[in-house]
């Protein structure tokens, strides 16, 4: 119960952008443009688009194990937070773009976990110079910080976020789809 103790101390200490009233609570719009890019939605809908875009079997290949990554991040998360139920923090301003009946929950963090997904996922599959690769793990180590900033969560939901993120992306390349193993669904494309 110590940990626990000292997980929520931090958390609410962290939660410096938890209102408009806080601390820095003029940062606050910034961290919720932060909050958008790690979103689910954003994430679909981008990879959707790139994927009815792409002219390349390749890039196909890539954005369609991406979507497949995203919606096993999106299933996992909310199937864990049915059943930890973990309320929020007290200090969240539930003011969250677009959310769904398990988002009232905080464990584990959603936004961390789909950033350490998609962080390991471009740096392993885009070839990116060395200061954009420090950006995207800048990136992704951001959305988590953002939301214990927020208030949204608890240290211990991103940090496990982060983990959970991390790990899932070896679950997809595991579970690698190509059209030699998914005919039926490159078909589609």
């Amino acid at each position: 119960s110590s940990l626990l103790a000292i997980d929520l101390w931090a958390s609410k200490r962290l939660g410096v952008c938890a209102g408009e009233g806080s601390a820095w609570g003029s940062a606050r719009p910034l961290m919720k443009v932060i909050e958008v890019s790690g979103h689910g939605i954003t994430w679909l809908l981008g990879t959707f688009y790139g994927l009815c875009q792409s002219d390349s079997a390749a890039t196909r290949e890539v954005l369609l194990n991406l979507l497949f990554a995203l919606l096993l991040d999106l299933v996992l998360v909310a199937v864990v937070k049915g059943l930890v139920k973990r309320r929020r923090p007290t200090h969240n301003k539930m003011d969250m773009f677009v959310t769904i009946s398990v988002d009232k929950y905080s464990f584990p963090s959603g936004h961390a976990t789909r950033a350490a997904l998609v962080c390991r996922f471009v740096l392993h599959h885009l070839v990116l110079a060395v200061p954009l690769r420090v950006l995207v793990v800048l990136w992704a180590l951001i959305v988590g910080v953002s939301r214990v900033m927020l208030g949204r969560h608890n240290v211990t939901d991103v940090l496990f976020g982060l983990l959970l993120g991390y790990t899932l992306y070896s679950v997809v390349e595991y579970c690698w789809l190509s059209p030699l193993n998914a005919p039926a669904l490159f078909a589609l494309w």
